[in-house]
């Protein structure tokens, strides 16, 4: 590029910028430096790469369908909202679609694919959580190929579900979401750590390989640890409103039962009451008592002593 050809500052940045940020970026340039072969501000730069990253980096193809998307959402927004994105409670619609486009794009920074980020952030900014595939493609403003992808790749994150409504698919983001992607991470933190055990068995502990793999299987162990810890504070909520349901029922009931009357699913009902099991000062002066595969909630005894339980007449 000769002087002629630098662009002044704080202009819109062009296809042929987006090729050259890309090429200098591979060869180890900063944004400083790219900046000054530009004519740009370095926040410029800094902000092209942030904005349009993807999972496999900065590309200068995607970096400009990316802001040709933006661009479009900016001139032409969508005649009617769809059903499913509401904007009522008084909100501003603007500010919506402005925090909808922000949250997407901060997803993309952390290895998201853009139009699954897309996807998620629309769900996550409807009332209900519950889209169909023509409804997000029609709110994307994309096709519905691009939202299959999407959501297929969200599912296996179990970040969203599928549901039936009649004839029609819809994909889900419920309150149990951030459970089901607890749960997932886990078991993907424990495949780590047994794939990188079997490593150091294979390459021998005392090699450098072997060395390196059995640090990352103590490295994932420790945070296998530290997430099993966090099931406590995810859980805690639940499992007092799992008591609560035993306290008010006054009587045991089987995690089916509890299962149909909070509307949770078994898999969580399950996880509650460990918990308040597992841990008993959640609940102060409740416990739960499993017996024959159904739980009670009482009264904690030991916190008693001998003669208050006497002058209570127990």
């Amino acid at each position: 590029m000769n002087a002629q050809e630098v662009p002044m500052p704080g202009g819109r940045l062009t296809q042929e910028d987006r090729r050259l940020i890309a090429t200098w970026l591979k060869d180890g340039l900063g944004y400083a430096e790219i900046a000054r072969r530009l004519g740009r501000p370095t926040s410029t730069i800094s902000r092209e790469v942030a904005r349009n990253s993807g999972h496999s980096g900065y590309r200068a193809e995607e970096a400009n369908r990316a802001t040709g998307e933006r661009a479009r959402r900016r001139r032409k927004p969508p005649a009617r909202d769809v059903a499913g994105v509401s904007h009522g409670y008084g909100r501003n619609p603007e500010a919506v679609r402005a925090f909808e486009a922000e949250f997407a794009d901060i997803m993309v920074a952390t290895g998201l694919p853009r139009m699954t980020a897309r996807v998620l952030a629309c769900l996550s900014v409807s009332d209900d959580g519950v889209l169909t595939a023509a409804e997000l493609a029609h709110r994307l403003q994309v096709s519905p190929a691009s939202i299959s992808n999407a959501v297929a790749y969200l599912e296996t994150q179990a970040m969203l579900r599928r549901v039936r409504d009649g004839r029609r698919e819809q994909y889900v983001i419920d309150e149990e979401m951030p459970q089901r992607v607890w749960a997932e991470s886990v078991r993907a933190n424990q495949e780590w750590v047994k794939i990188a055990r079997r490593g150091a068995d294979v390459l021998g502990i005392a090699t450098p390989a072997g060395a390196r793999m059995d640090d990352l299987s103590r490295f994932h162990a420790r945070i296998n640890d530290v997430m099993l810890d966090d099931r406590v504070a995810l859980y805690a909520a639940d499992a007092l409103t799992a008591l609560a349901a035993l306290l008010h029922a006054g009587r045991a009931l089987s995690a089916a039962a509890l299962s149909a009357a909070l509307g949770w699913d078994e898999e969580r009902v399950s996880a509650a009451l460990r918990v308040a099991e597992e841990q008993p000062h959640i609940a102060g002066p409740v416990r739960v008592v499993r017996a024959g595969g159904e739980y009670r909630a009482v009264a904690a005894a030991e916190r008693l002593t001998g003669a208050q339980l006497a002058a209570l007449g127990s």
